[in-house]
């Protein structure tokens, strides 16, 4: 008797969650991008627990007809690409099609949509990756997914996940990013009912630094414009050296305005303070590296927050000498390794 088998569908959705949803913050990180790829100007980010009893996206994009809508739970059903051309360079935030069918093998989810067109929009709930029933129902257009009991029937995965208060920080953390990497989207984020972050839509990353973080960090940074088009440009703020920092919380780095967790870029721009901080502190950054499409492959991992660069020594390039000439042009730092 043969002993291999072909898993079914839900255990393959479970086994693909276990590399796209970790915790709260993934489902969000999905569904924000979602939502961003859809055009909305308006997001909505609503946690409970941590997260684990309740998270819920609410947007104003262009919405999704019925057939898309239960279809949109399939594995490897997208919108983003069609062929292996495509993978060369994507220009989405999401391509994989594999985010809301893990989502829903690992949850109990409601979504609710509409399209401009409809007169009336759709309502479909799935429970552990099995479909409950597919319904009319009245929904402005856009789109909302309500997740609850996150890992309800995974309880070995359940009890993996940290405390309430690290995963709101994660979930903190994950908004915050994409508020910044789309100033001209509105974001609002409530935790247990209170309203963390409120973000009007803002005319440049400045403005939208200013509305999460006030006017005091905002007083500490220094413009990085930078780089070389056709490898990298390099652009944003970085910290004047005075505000030093004991971590890499306070970095945040986008590769085409994706959020990305990047080992190199965090050492580049390490190495433009290398004269000027001792080891083990660290400055502040909001860092856009903008790569042409082609020059970068995002399809690295699931959860697309690593990225392989074709020319990394070049990037890598980029943002230190980018960096240095901001420290430069702020008087810290004369010539190369002199300190003012």
């Amino acid at each position: 008797m043969s002993k291999i088998r072909v898993l079914s569908d839900h255990v393959a959705n479970q086994i693909a969650a276990g590399e796209v949803v970790e915790r709260p913050a993934s489902v969000a990180k999905e569904l924000v991008e979602n939502s961003i790829d859809a055009g909305a100007t308006r997001i909505v980010v609503e946690i409970e627990a941590g997260g684990r009893r309740l998270l819920k996206i609410s947007d104003d994009g262009e919405g999704m007809v019925r057939d898309d809508a239960v279809l949109a739970f399939e594995r490897h059903a997208t919108s983003k690409i069609s062929g292996t051309d495509d993978l060369n360079a994507i220009a989405t935030l999401g391509f994989r099609g594999e985010a809301l069918a893990s989502i829903a093998s690992v949850a109990k989810v409601e979504l609710l949509t509409s399209t401009e067109a409809e007169k009336v929009g759709t309502r479909v709930n799935i429970e552990g990756g099995r479909m409950r029933d597919v319904k009319d129902g009245a929904h402005p257009r856009g789109t909302t997914i309500i997740v609850r009991e996150l890992f309800f029937n995974v309880p070995a995965r359940r009890k993996f996940l940290r405390s309430e208060a690290t995963e709101t920080f994660h979930l903190t953390n994950l908004v915050t990013h994409y508020a910044l990497a789309h100033p001209e989207i509105a974001f609002t984020f409530t935790n247990n009912g209170r309203e963390v972050i409120r973000a009007t839509a803002a005319k440049d990353l400045r403005e939208r630094a200013y509305q999460i973080f006030g006017e005091e960090f905002l007083d500490n940074l220094l413009e990085v414009n930078g780089g070389q088009p056709q490898v990298a440009r390099v652009v944003g703020y970085v910290s004047a050296p005075r505000d030093r920092r004991t971590s890499r919380d306070s970095q945040y780095l986008f590769v085409n305005r994706r959020f990305v967790r990047d080992r190199m870029i965090s050492r580049a721009l390490s190495e433009g303070y290398r004269s000027i901080l001792p080891h083990g502190v660290y400055p502040a950054a909001l860092l856009f590296i903008e790569t042409p499409l082609e020059e970068v492959d995002v399809n690295v991992h699931p959860a697309k927050t690593e990225v392989r660069f074709r020319r990394s020594a070049a990037v890598a390039d980029a943002v230190r000498e980018s960096v240095k000439s901001a420290l430069a042009a702020a008087g810290y730092v004369r010539e190369e390794r002199e300190i003012v």
